[in-house]
């Protein structure tokens, strides 16, 4: 019988109880325990673990990955998955190899390339994958000027922090006044271009923006499963236009991430988006991580995770070509498990989760609604 693996997923989104449910379910039959942290008592991911611990605070990225490794060795983890600090984990590799634990995550240089999103672009840029116009602002002087020539050109400008993920700090300018529209209905990405400027200005210290046109849909999440050769295993898009989604093999979008995967060492799991720039794919975002909706590609039977941590443990599942596209579905919400309403102190929570009271739920997103086509 083969000895059950180990996984541990730090500080990481709700939507990956999608991720953990996935190993458990694995086409290899393989027994797979799940070690969780996280900073908030209240996440899902804590909840669906076997084991979980809650993180401390204010750790220096050089004291986490002190506080990773005795995890790891305490544990007995063999694969690790890390999102918080991961330029600093994968930097220590070999310490973690040391200790038996196999890193589900990039390069060191993979990881620092795309931490700067105007370092992202330049990089890629330079081996032929093609990306929107773009400035770098730090002023309102800068930020004026970047949004005056995308405008003279017919674009409408956004911003987004040039260090950021999930769309964080993402707005669209405008320059109509802020009127009573502005109040009527959900709050939206649109922010008045005279307010951003006043804001600049008043601020004490500069910001550190990208400014670039808005791209248009479709959006194309292409998921890349990327060995320690350098050689992509998996890749295949997924579609975002509206609340519709869909899965593509278009080599319009795949052969730009594979090239970004191979070629930046993007090893394991990544994700590559991009938009269209009037009739071209550019690039959008790298994410040197999972993505939260990894688990949607199951609907192409396909099981990414297992995947993934197999080939971290060295069995390497070879070419993946999903077996079907999957039809035309919507993301909905639905409730999964938090842990009971029992304040835990940090010294306290290693906590053994083999719940036998109630528990409360939280809305996670799901692929669980389809779409006719």
């Amino acid at each position: 019988m083969r000895s059950r693996v180990r996984v541990w997923l730090n500080r990481t989104y709700a939507e990956n109880v999608f991720f953990m449910d996935q190993l458990r379910k694995n086409p290899s039959d393989r027994a797979v325990e799940i070690h969780a942290t996280h900073g908030d008592a209240d996440s899902p991911v804590l909840a669906a673990a076997d084991t979980a611990d809650l993180e401390p605070e204010g750790l220096s990225p050089a004291a986490y990955v002190e506080y990773a490794l005795d995890q790891c060795q305490r544990r007995g983890i063999d694969v690790f998955v890390p999102r918080l600090h991961q330029s600093a984990i994968v930097a220590h590799r070999t310490d973690f190899e040391a200790v038996g634990t196999a890193l589900l995550a990039p390069t060191p240089e993979g990881t620092a390339v795309f931490e700067d999103k105007a370092t992202a672009y330049e990089a890629v840029a330079s081996v032929g994958v093609p990306v929107p116009p773009w400035w770098r602002v730090r002023t309102a002087d800068e930020l004026t000027t970047a949004v005056e020539a995308l405008e003279a050109d017919g674009h409408k400008a956004c911003f987004k922090p040039a260090a950021g993920a999930g769309g964080v700090g993402f707005r669209v300018i405008t320059r109509a006044p802020f009127s009573l529209f502005h109040l009527n209905g959900f709050p939206g990405p649109y922010v008045q271009l005279d307010l951003v400027v006043e804001a600049l200005r008043r601020a004490d210290q500069p910001v550190d923006w990208l400014v670039m046109p808005r791209l248009e849909e479709p959006e194309v999440s292409v998921d890349c499963l990327t060995g320690p050769d350098n050689r992509v295993r998996l890749a295949v898009g997924r579609t975002k236009k509206g609340r519709r989604r869909g899965f593509t093999l278009d080599e319009r979008w795949l052969k730009p991430a594979r090239l970004i995967a191979e070629g930046f060492g993007l090893h394991y799991l990544s994700n590559i988006q991009f938009r269209m720039y009037g009739d071209e794919p550019v690039l959008l975002d790298v994410n040197t991580r999972p993505a939260g909706g990894l688990h949607q590609l199951s609907l192409c039977g396909i099981n990414a995770p297992w995947a993934a941590v197999q080939l971290a443990l060295g069995e390497d599942p070879g070419v993946i070509e999903p077996p079907f596209l999957g039809q035309d579905y919507a993301v909905v919400s639905g409730p999964r498990h938090v842990l009971p309403s029992i304040p835990l102190r940090r010294e306290e929570a290693d906590v053994v989760l083999a719940p036998t009271l109630p528990m409360e739920v939280e809305s996670v997103d799901a692929a669980a609604a389809v779409l006719p086509l």
